[in-house]
Formats: structure tokens, C-alpha cells, sequence
């Protein structure tokens, strides 16, 4: 078996660190980072898989077409497609979720289900990638043993989110005054490392920077 993993988040890596060690007897190629991608190496590697673990950039149709190309995305799809998808659930006020795993085509998040499990999103953002990890390796652990079938997406009920700029993370006076404890709440738990953090601008020209955030009676 020959897997070819792609990706830079720190989660799908350690994915992709556990599948080796799972499976010693497989031939890796393993692409970590947006300046390592190379698309020629993935072709001259004849991968049974490639998996788009932790991806954001663009991958060429030709390349989905001739591999079998799977990503995650942490979201129930169809619902919430598209960048940003835990950001945008936590700032909706989500609290489950799910793992995705889906075989890519030329849409946006819209190919079929290989695998999906149930995820949520209660807790810190380092809580909720310590989930994503598990449950993402624990779903390639049994499609890579077992084999799967596909499930296409129910597209009419499908929604799409676009990706959350950095200017966002500004905390304006209309949110404060305007906005309630769990909006603001979710606002911050969002945004926290590795996403660029909420802040406020003062008087004095600065930026108060949240780091964490809990809500009081």
C-alpha cells in the first residue's frame, strides 16, 4: 500500500505519524508543509491514496481525478462546506459536530462520504483538535483495514461558509454592546493559537489581546 499524506496542521500530522507507525510495512510519502507540496512528486509516487489532511490550498482536478484523493473536514457535511468550518460552528453557536471524511471531486467539500463520526465542539480549541485527531486517525485506521463504501452528499440541504479573515478578529464597541455573554464567548474560544486571537482596540492605540475566556453568573 503506498498512502501520500499532505498537510501542515499540526493535528493531521500527528494523524499521519500514528498511520506509520500502525502500518510499517506501507510506503509513505509524506508532504508537511504549503512549501513542500509538490504535485509531480505525488504523480511519480503512484499512490493507492492521497489523503488531504489539514489542506487549505488549491489541488488541481486532474490530480483528484486520477487518485483516490480523500480529505477531512471537521464538520457534519453537507452542512457548513467550505473554509473556516470550526470557526464558523463555534460563532453560530454549534455545539456537535462531526468528522468527515470524504472522497474529493472537483466541487468544494461536496465529493461523497467515505467516513463520519460524531464530534463536539464543547471545550477549548486545543480539547477539540485533540478530538479531531483521534477520531480522524481511528476513521483512516478503518478505511485503510476494511475498505469503504461511498455515501453521496444530500447537496439541497448542504450549507456554505466562506474563511474568516484576521481583520474579524477585532472585538468592536457595537459587539460589546450589543452582543451576549455566549456570542462573545464563543468569539474568543474560537480565535485562540493558532488563529490570530481576538482583541480591542483602547485609546491609547493598542490592541488588548483575549487569550481565554469564561462566563460568569
Amino acid at each position: 500500500m503506498k498512502l501520500a499524506c499532505v498537510g501542515y496542521r499540526p493535528w493531521a500530522l500527528n494523524i499521519y505519524a500514528k498511520l506509520q507507525k500502525e502500518f510499517p510495512s506501507y510506503n509513505f510519502l509524506i508532504q508537511n508543509s504549503k512549501q513542500e507540496y509538490n504535485e509531480h512528486n505525488i504523480v511519480q509516487f503512484r499512490p493507492d491514496f492521497i489523503l488531504f489532511y489539514g489542506w487549505s490550498e488549491i489541488i488541481s482536478v486532474d490530480l483528484v481525478k486520477s487518485f483516490k484523493c480523500l480529505m477531512l473536514h471537521p464538520s457534519p457535511l453537507p452542512k457548513y462546506r467550505g473554509g473556516s468550518p470550526i470557526q464558523n460552528q463555534i460563532i453560530a453557536g454549534e455545539i456537535d459536530s462531526a468528522v468527515s471524511i470524504f472522497q474529493m471531486d472537483a466541487g468544494v467539500d461536496t465529493g461523497p462520504i467515505v467516513k463520519q463520526e460524531y464530534l463536539s465542539l464543547m471545550g477549548s480549541l486545543v480539547e477539540i483538535f485533540l478530538r479531531i485527531e483521534s477520531i480522524g486517525y481511528k476513521l483512516t485506521k478503518e478505511i485503510l483495514l476494511n475498505g469503504f463504501t461511498l455515501q453521496t452528499q444530500d447537496h439541497k440541504s448542504a450549507t456554505e461558509f466562506s474563511r474568516l479573515s484576521p481583520k474579524m478578529s477585532e472585538i468592536t464597541l457595537e459587539e460589546l454592546s450589543k452582543s451576549s455573554s455566549l456570542y462573545l464567548s464563543n468569539k474568543i474560544r474560537m480565535l485562540q493559537d493558532p488563529y490570530p486571537n481576538p482583541f480591542f482596540k483602547t485609546c491609547d492605540g493598542k490592541k488588548l489581546v483575549f487569550k481565554l475566556v469564561e462566563i460568569e453568573d
